[in-house]
């Protein structure tokens, strides 16, 4: 149970589904309710399937590289620190990659579930960075289902929200998002600041080791 609640909070942190609530409100605004549980619904599988993907075939990726994990830690560190610094000052668009021309972009398309709702706004390069340094550390099967049965939780919970987003818009308001997201946005920075120390340190034994 702990091993699942620190993957959800990290996870849930870092991918902050409260930050696109007002970002899916203004995407599907002229959309019917069907429609916007459908994407809400295939948002999350999305999701669910890229975080899958990070988690398991990452290690491959970093190894076709040449890349070691300390320096991705490092990397994603600093990546999840600025999402957390964005959530902090507000700048929900700018942190998760979604810009003027982007959102017009989307609002031509006939399907956002994919891009950018569930890339890059939501499993973004921090949360993908993230899962491919955790896998690692967890060797054992029954730690790797944890790990998905926390990826699920969070896919879930990304599909609630986004179903509830109009109405949670309309509960909280601007000023509500934004505190919690601001509360959410220093966990986030706290957990980066913790990889890039966690990444230095083992580099750094690693050096002085005889």
């Amino acid at each position: 149970m702990e091993l699942f609640i620190y993957i959800f909070g990290a996870l849930f942190s870092v991918i902050n589904p409260l930050g696109a609530v007002p970002i899916f409100v203004g995407l599907t605004q002229d959309d019917s309710v069907k429609e916007r549980q459908r994407i809400s619904f295939w948002t999350a599988i999305n999701v669910f399937i890229i975080l899958l993907v990070a988690f398991f075939i990452g290690q491959y990726a970093l190894s076709f590289f040449g890349i070691s994990i300390d320096a991705l830690r490092i990397a994603g560190g600093f990546i999840i620190v600025n999402s957390g610094f964005s959530l902090l000052n507000r700048r929900f668009n700018k942190g998760r990659g979604v810009h003027k021309e982007v959102e017009q972009d989307a609002q031509r398309r006939n399907d956002i579930a994919l891009s950018p709702l569930a890339i890059p706004m939501l499993a973004g390069p921090g949360s993908i960075s993230l899962l491919i340094a955790m896998y690692p550390d967890y060797p054992a099967v029954i730690e790797k289902v944890i790990a998905v049965g926390a990826m699920a939780s969070v896919a879930l919970v990304i599909f609630l929200m986004l179903r509830s987003a109009h109405y949670l818009s309309r509960i909280l308001g601007a000023s509500g998002i934004v505190a919690i997201s601001r509360i959410i946005g220093f966990i986030t920075v706290a957990i980066g600041v913790q990889y890039i120390i966690s990444s230095v340190v083992n580099i750094v034994k690693s050096i002085l080791a005889p």
